[in-house]
């Protein structure tokens, strides 16, 4: 991953920031899928790769069937979801599957460490990204590279999240999308 920062759009206002942007690589969360075709041609018409979250797509289900209509349709560069079977199906299609597990508590970490052997993603998102200490600890115990995502609020934790291993931050503050753009 060349970028460090990997700009999060939540409404269009905020996508149009981005496509105006130097960065090549978003991601977009909670949006309809009405909004997918117009979305896809405009990330396009810019040069801009899009990581969608499949999760977040309302109007159609979080599975595989809904994976393969969007990887056939829009070709993105990736998706992000916490189901197994979207990231087994992104990764069949040829689009970066980004798996996303929440550092919650010992139980649930373990259980994420069970999925991510079953389904290899190419990356996985950990939330909160604001700690540091878990960003080693899921590095050392997985090989897989991690996308440091939520309550990242400052230039230092998006450094902090770096130097403990994260390969890029995915941050919707528009601030950090500035100071990390060079």
């Amino acid at each position: 991953m060349r970028q460090k920062i990997l700009p999060v759009s939540t409404n269009m206002k905020e996508f149009e920031r981005f496509l105006k942007s130097p960065y090549e690589i978003g991601v977009f969360l909670d949006m309809h899928i009405a909004q997918l075709k117009n979305i896809n041609q405009m990330s396009r018409q810019y040069g801009k790769k899009m990581v969608y979250h499949v999760d977040l797509i309302h109007g159609i289900k979080n599975d595989e069937f809904a994976t393969e209509y969007i990887c056939q349709e829009f070709k993105p560069f990736g998706l992000i979801s916490t189901k197994a079977s979207v990231i087994q199906k992104a990764k069949q299609k040829g689009v970066i599957a980004v798996q996303r597990i929440f550092l919650i508590d010992s139980h649930a970490l373990e259980k994420s460490y069970k999925l991510l052997e079953k389904t290899e993603p190419d990356y996985i998102e950990v939330l909160p990204g604001a700690i540091p200490w878990m960003i080693t600890e899921v590095k050392e115990r997985v090989n897989i590279p991690i996308l440091a995502g939520g309550l990242i609020r400052t230039e230092e934790d998006v450094k902090n999240a770096l130097q403990a291993g994260a390969a890029a931050i995915t941050t919707s503050k528009r601030e950090l999308w500035d100071i990390f753009k060079d």
